[in-house]
């Protein structure tokens, strides 16, 4: 075990990506340790990805891609100013409340941050927002898009920890409906201690219908994909192929022809994407192999047992564990590493696979919005031209809602467990 962990924080330091140093440290591994087993690693690499609920992943990514591209990101932002931009700091709830409903759509973080930020950061500038104050929010509000269902984070936990999709997009509904009042919560108060202004948006019936009926197609599309899932309509794979579909054609009726000749370059960024999250399952599957021929989960949760404590004290340090090391590692290979190690142990005192799924990615959220790799705060930078030290400062107040809501599910399981019992 000294030799796989020193030789991964070593190629990590230097540099070396993540999939390689996985793939790089099992091999340094086997090569001192086990020598005979060698020749088995080209089969652990291609077991790890040989699995036909694999092919939900790279379809779900393009689906975001595709919804981006097809005007979608203009009719969430005109129905989230139509009914909130008129409050105190207008349009830092429009911010928070269009990520919400994104984050239904795209199921990532990262491209929650670059679509509504792109948008609104700059306009937020504008009307005389401080912008460090606009990169906050917008990076700490795109945090509901790996939590609130579709999640792409939770399709690759339900593949570690062979656990229903259907059930973990049910149980991240209320932790990410709860940050994200919680989080609208701060802006207000916020903006009323800044004096930030708001927008002026007369209400009207006719103009909320009319908001409504724009929006209706889009707004739908969660409970499309959520719902084939877990009334057994189609699989997850199916169920992502299906929402590719529904995506081109509703980009298609709203933005026209052009959202079509953006397809070559969604599915171009899709694969891309793709490919990088697939060989990080593949290399880590080999590092988790080498996990279990060493029998760290087994002896990790005998060592649990052993302390004998309770579901909801285990809890808390295991999200103290996710929350640390959220701050190092991303989002997929820190779930791939960490669960099958922490799983074992969460499950020898009675905790549900579904809630500790909910509350990892829920954790690792709040990782991708946290210096130094914060995948986020990255695409953030770019776009709001702001050292990624400067937009955690400004991020940090609304993550607290992240993090008060991960001690609530940490306390009371039914916030997570609660929608999946009424359906499984």
């Amino acid at each position: 075990m000294l030799i796989l962990l020193a030789s991964l924080f070593l190629l990590l330091f230097i540099g070396v990506p993540i999939a390689y140093a996985l793939g790089l440290s099992a091999l340094a591994y086997f090569m001192v340790e086990q020598p005979m087993l060698i020749g088995v690693l080209p089969q652990r690499f291609f077991a790890g990805i040989n699995s036909y609920a694999l092919i939900s992943l790279p379809l779900f990514i393009l689906m975001g891609f595709v919804m981006n591209s097809g005007g979608i990101t203009g009719r969430l932002l005109d129905i989230s100013n139509f009914f909130v931009g008129r409050l105190k700091g207008g349009l830092g709830l429009v911010n928070v409340v269009a990520s919400m409903v994104f984050g239904g759509i795209s199921g990532s973080a990262a491209s929650d941050t670059a679509s509504i930020g792109s948008v609104l950061i700059p306009e937020m500038k504008k009307r005389g927002y401080p912008v460090q104050f606009a990169a906050g929010i917008t990076v700490a509000s795109s945090t509901m898009g790996m939590i609130i269902p579709p999640s792409v984070a939770m399709v690759i936990y339900a593949i570690a920890a062979q656990e229903s999709v259907g059930q973990l997009f049910l149980g991240g509904v209320i932790p990410g409906i709860m940050v994200g009042v919680f989080q609208l919560g701060i802006v207000w108060y916020l903006s009323k201690k800044n004096d930030y202004p708001t927008e002026a948006v007369p209400f009207t019936l006719a103009e909320a219908w009319r908001q409504i009926r724009r929006s209706a197609v889009v707004a739908i599309m969660p409970l499309l994909i959520v719902g084939s899932v877990v009334f057994g309509i189609a699989t997850p794979t199916e169920t992502a192929g299906m929402a590719v579909a529904y995506g081109i054609l509703i980009g298609f009726l709203i933005v026209g022809l052009a959202s079509v000749k953006q397809l070559p370059d969604a599915m171009r960024a899709a694969i891309l994407t793709s490919a990088k999250i697939m060989m990080i399952i593949a290399f880590s599957q080999l590092y988790i192999w080498v996990l279990a021929l060493e029998r760290v989960p087994d002896t990790l949760a005998a060592y649990v047992i052993s302390l004998d404590l309770g579901p909801v004290a285990l809890m808390l340090v295991i999200t103290a564990v996710i929350l640390v090391a959220g701050t190092f590692i991303d989002v997929s290979p820190a779930i791939l590493l960490l669960t099958p190690v922490l799983l074992p142990a969460a499950q020898s005192v009675g905790i549900s696979g579904v809630h500790f799924g909910v509350v990892m990615v829920s954790g690792l959220a709040v990782g991708a919005c946290t210096p130094p790799v914060g995948n986020c705060l990255n695409v953030c930078a770019a776009i709001a031209r702001l050292g990624i030290g400067e937009i955690f400062l400004g991020a940090a107040p609304f993550l607290m809602a992240n993090v008060l809501v991960l001690i609530l599910m940490c306390i009371f399981p039914q916030l997570v467990l609660w929608i999946p019992g009424l359906f499984y």
